[in-house]
């Protein structure tokens, strides 16, 4: 109690960096009283989304785009996707960088044709809110003719009670181009994955549910605290 009463006091708590998965949030609020503002950016455009200051903190969601930002979802040739699907987040506005130092090629290679920035991250918005799915090329996962988010599997796999933390990933697979596979923690060494699996398939579709588990007592992470989804990968060669 005395915790939440101090951490009440503060006039504002943001998170960024990756996905805040909901459980978090969630467990967050219960324990400091309040709803975290999440929003997203990148060293490259500043913060580009956000959810509102004044009104709703939407769970599981980045957020509306700031004032003078203008977002785009789009497809592998660059056009807008429409209704629910999911696309590229691509970027313009007063806050986008203009080049990368002496790496012209890079520079080019990072903006469409009419000067949208590519972000590489894969959304899907809802009345205006976007949700992240992850990094086209670490967290979605091409497995059997789907791209699947490998976020919205962690997602539903915190949701057990015997899950400390998890990192799904797709490794290289002949018959299903990518293999969806788990690394996770867990509070007891001697969990039935059978079980496991057979739980999470009531809670997604069983084509997104992983191929295989590996229990680790750590997941691979940088200096900000993020995954490297690659470090992830090589644990299952």
């Amino acid at each position: 109690e005395e915790l939440t009463e101090c951490m009440g006091k503060f006039r504002l708590m943001v998170c960024g960096s990756a996905a805040l998965p909901v459980s978090i949030m969630e467990k967050w609020r219960r324990i400091s009283g309040q709803t975290l503002l999440e929003r997203y950016g990148m060293t490259e455009i500043g913060m580009a989304i956000s959810n509102p200051y004044d009104g709703e903190r939407r769970a599981g969601f980045v957020g509306l785009a700031l004032p003078g930002v203008s977002v785009r979802l789009v497809d592998e040739n660059y056009q807008n996707t429409t209704g629910p699907e999911s696309g590229e987040i691509i970027i313009k506005g007063a806050n986008v960088f203009r080049e990368y130092w002496n790496r012209p090629e890079a520079t080019h290679n990072s903006f469409t044709d009419d000067d949208w920035f590519k972000t590489g991250d894969i959304a899907m918005v809802e009345d205006g809110y976007y949700r992240i799915l992850g990094r086209n090329s670490v967290d979605i996962i091409k497995s059997g003719g789907y791209k699947i988010s490998a976020l919205e599997i962690e997602e539903a796999l915190r949701d057990n009670e015997l899950i400390i933390d998890c990192a799904v990933v797709g490794v290289p697979d002949e018959e299903w181009g990518e293999l969806i596979v788990a690394a996770i923690i867990t509070s007891q060494t001697d969990v039935d994955l059978s079980a496991l699996n057979l739980w999470l398939r009531n809670k997604i579709a069983p084509y997104k549910t992983p191929r295989k588990y590996l229990l680790v007592d750590e997941l691979p992470k940088n200096a900000m605290g993020k995954v490297v989804k690659n470090d992830v990968k090589n644990l299952f060669k």
